[in-house]
């Protein structure tokens, strides 16, 4: 029956969800001592049960496989645009879980280096140019610091991933509501 992306998040949500109670089941009634009543007898005893409860997880663990299967198919297939970029959702996936964090993290890492050499520039006196733009004249002196970077342009790249993120986010929710899986 065909399904929602979203759907089939709850349901696999859901499903983990019994499965965990019904491990609970199968590890409350592992054992008991001889001399004590089985308290399952009357639903043919503790090892029926224990059986019939891990035959359901092994069935609910191969829904999720399905449902995770047919939201992978719908991911390869359903493509995003997002600032004149088109890929399918599952490398907008992989581009968010794997490449974007770490992108970030490195210019974050510039951008406090930077930091980090301005102030150590103004404690020294020393002045802060443009590697660039600096043509050196004898206003510059060899204590000066050339950055080599465009840091406006820097500042735009970082805008740029956290705006890529958002709009990311925001169309992962709107496909997730409206692509269609088989289950």
């Amino acid at each position: 029956m065909p399904m929602t992306i979203t759907e089939a998040l709850a349901e696999i949500k859901t499903i983990g969800k019994r499965i965990e109670k019904k491990r609970e089941f199968v590890l409350g009634f592992l054992y008991r001592q001889e001399g004590l009543k089985d308290p399952l007898e009357r639903d043919g005893g503790s090892v029926e049960a224990i059986r019939r409860e891990r035959q359901a997880i092994a069935d609910l663990e191969t829904r999720i496989v399905t449902l995770r299967r047919g939201i992978a198919s719908a991911n390869e297939t359903t493509d995003i645009t997002i600032s004149g970029l088109t890929h399918s959702i599952a490398d907008w996936l992989t581009w968010r879980r794997d490449v974007a964090p770490e992108h970030q993290r490195f210019l974050g890492g510039i951008r406090m280096r930077l930091s980090q050499m301005r102030e150590t520039a103004k404690r020294g006196g020393s002045a802060v140019l443009s590697a660039q733009a600096t043509v050196q004249t004898a206003d510059t002196k060899p204590s000066d610091f050339l950055i080599n970077v465009d840091e406006a342009e820097l500042a735009r790249e970082i805008e740029s991933i956290e705006e890529t993120l958002g709009v990311l986010d925001g169309q992962l929710s709107l496909r997730n509501a409206t692509v269609m899986i088989n289950d």
